[in-house]
């Protein structure tokens, strides 16, 4: 005789799934809330970087323009030459300008208060010893002239205006490096969270569909029990079975409303970055949530790869890229960057993390090549991906645009190209950037794991 095995309730099961479905959606605020924090961040982290920008260029400026000021003083002592009394002047009006910038700028240095008045008054003192020389210079007090310039005083005003200048450069330098790391904290946050946050949201699913089968089945062996038990009371069998039948059919809509519900939240989730930027009005902002966009798909297509395949350990790279890639010609081509695409990706494969950092450096190097290979005309980007004889990969992104200048200007915020040398440092590879006649090649060397 078969065991009679009482299922679980309706009112348990509504009640446990409520509990589920209260912990999923408590996750996916904080995943919510995470990111829209990690959006203002990243706007206050470019409204820093701007303003630490400015400040550096100040006092290089400053710099510059003092040294200017003390070469044309030194032309018209020694060669008597008023052709350098106008650089002269020119100069210490650019000293004064770019002075005056400066304290602007250093307001929310606090610890530059003390060396920003001791710049000035070194700055003023260098000011007074240049314009004497020149008065007695222009008076032919030679001897009286030469002996001041000869005192070294100038000189010592001059070398300990290097060091505070140098010292606010350093400080600059060191809040953008700041910035960088924290942002880079922000980003492994982020992906922690979001990790954390999908696996509880799968549990729920889990729970609340292994909660459904659980109910159906319990329903199913209560409707064969009382067929069994009640053979002579057709007509009770067939009234219970039909109001076990309706308990199963509320019990699968529910499961159906409670999956819908789910994946409407998970498109939500990665729609948020999208909208955050487009809230923004600063440009600066925009183009960076942009950036960081991309980037967060880079890493969320790896992701969605191991989720549809039946390997968790290692990505196909020729699947992962080319998805990735259509991607990002598509983005690219919406924002009216004119190039076109071509790929060649050969069935190589990658660890996950590996994986994250190598599209990492793809996006990087193919959006680079989009926004300023080809500032005046259409063009074309090539991705190569292979194995070398030697057993390690080979990634290369080329171009046949206006080139990379070698020791020239970044074009951005220089935050890819750090991006792009940690990613590398991480995966163990090496970068070399070469230049074609026209173009650019970018190359990535990688170690692949073994068969």
């Amino acid at each position: 005789m078969s065991t009679y095995v009482m299922p679980i309730s309706g009112r348990f099961v509504f009640r446990y799934t409520g509990v589920l479905l209260t912990i999923g959606l408590l996750t996916l605020l904080g995943i919510v809330g995470m990111t829209i924090w990690l959006g203002e961040r990243a706007q206050t982290y470019a409204n820093d970087a701007i303003e630490a920008r400015d400040t550096r260029i100040s006092a290089v400026e400053l710099r510059s323009a003092i040294q200017s000021a003390e070469s044309a003083q030194r032309g018209f002592i020694v060669g008597g030459n008023e052709i350098y009394l106008a650089p002269y002047d020119s100069a210490k009006v650019s000293l004064e300008r770019q002075l005056d910038r400066l304290k602007v700028l250093l307001v929310s240095y606090r610890q530059a208060d003390a060396m920003l008045r001791r710049l000035s008054t070194v700055i003023g003192e260098k000011i007074d010893e240049m314009d004497r020389t020149i008065a007695l210079k222009k008076e032919q007090r030679d001897a009286e002239a030469l002996a001041i310039f000869r005192s070294n005083r100038g000189k010592a005003l001059m070398d300990e205006a290097n060091v505070f200048l140098s010292s606010i450069i350093r400080m600059t330098d060191e809040r953008l490096i700041t910035g960088v790391i924290e942002q880079s904290e922000n980003a492994a946050k982020l992906r922690w969270v979001s990790l954390l946050g999908g696996i509880i949201i799968v549990l729920v699913v889990s729970g609340v569909t292994i909660l459904g089968i659980r109910y159906a089945v319990g329903i199913a062996q209560a409707r064969d029990e009382v067929k069994n038990l009640n053979v002579n009371l057709e007509q009770r069998v067939k009234e219970r079975t039909s109001a076990l039948a309706q308990a199963r059919d509320r019990a699968e809509v529910l499961l159906a409303e409670v999956n819908h519900r789910v994946a409407n939240s998970l498109m939500m989730v990665a729609s948020l970055v999208r909208l955050q930027s487009n809230a923004v009005q600063n440009q600066i902002a925009k183009d960076a949530l942009a950036e960081t966009e991309a980037r967060i798909y880079a890493i969320s297509d790896v992701h969605k790869k191991l989720y549809s395949s039946g390997d968790v350990r290692l990505v196909a790279l020729d699947e992962y890229l080319s998805g990735l890639l259509l991607s990002l010609q598509s983005s690219m081509q919406d924002e009216g960057h004119g190039a076109s695409l071509d790929y060649n990706l050969e069935p190589l494969k990658l660890p996950t993390d590996s994986s994250i950092n190598l599209g990492v450096v793809v996006t990087e190097w193919v959006t680079n090549a989009f926004k300023y290979a080809y500032p005046e005309r259409r063009g074309e980007v090539r991705v190569n991906l292979k194995r070398l004889s030697d057993g390690r990969g080979e990634l290369l992104v080329e171009d046949d645009g206006i080139g990379r200048i070698d020791n020239g200007a970044i074009k951005g915020t220089g935050l890819g190209t750090r991006l792009v040398k940690a990613m590398a440092g991480n995966l163990g590879g090496e970068v070399g950037y070469f230049a074609r006649q026209p173009g650019t090649l970018a190359r990535l060397t990688f170690p692949l794991p073994a068969d």
